[in-house]
């Protein structure tokens, strides 16, 4: 049986902005993601959130409401990423893990490489820019 991955990704909204990290290690390195990680046992989704944030970012989020889950299989594993819109509660963010970040309008969504199971979501998240 192929291994299975549970992971929340934060989509952190500032206005009509939207937060993107750029993948810094490994087999997608380079490609573009929202930011989140695995989720810990006994963890619910929103915790992971907070958790991957303060350690990524060096950021404190409000978890709002689930915008979708994500099933997706890679060549190793599958995937089911819980994406939530987020906001930050703090100015400053801080690039632990990532080798780049950017705020992306509704015109630059679509112009960085993103990991194909986000590129799930970037429908309903243009939908919400406009």
């Amino acid at each position: 049986m192929m291994k299975h991955i549970e992971v929340a990704a934060a989509v952190i909204r500032r206005g009509n902005e939207i937060f993107a990290t750029q993948r810094g290690y490994g087999e997608f390195k380079d490609w573009w993601e929202f930011p989140g990680g695995k989720m810990e046992p006994g963890e619910s989704p929103q915790q992971a959130l907070v958790r991957e944030i303060r350690e990524e970012l060096d950021a404190t989020v409000e978890v709002g409401e689930l915008i979708r889950t994500v099933e997706w299989d890679y060549p190793a594993f599958h995937l089911t990423l819980h994406c939530f819109w987020c906001e930050l509660t703090c100015e400053a963010l801080h690039l632990n893990e990532h080798e780049a970040a950017a705020w992306l309008t509704k015109d630059t969504l679509f112009s960085v490489r993103w990991l194909p199971a986000d590129e799930g979501i970037l429908k309903e998240i243009e939908a919400a820019l406009e």
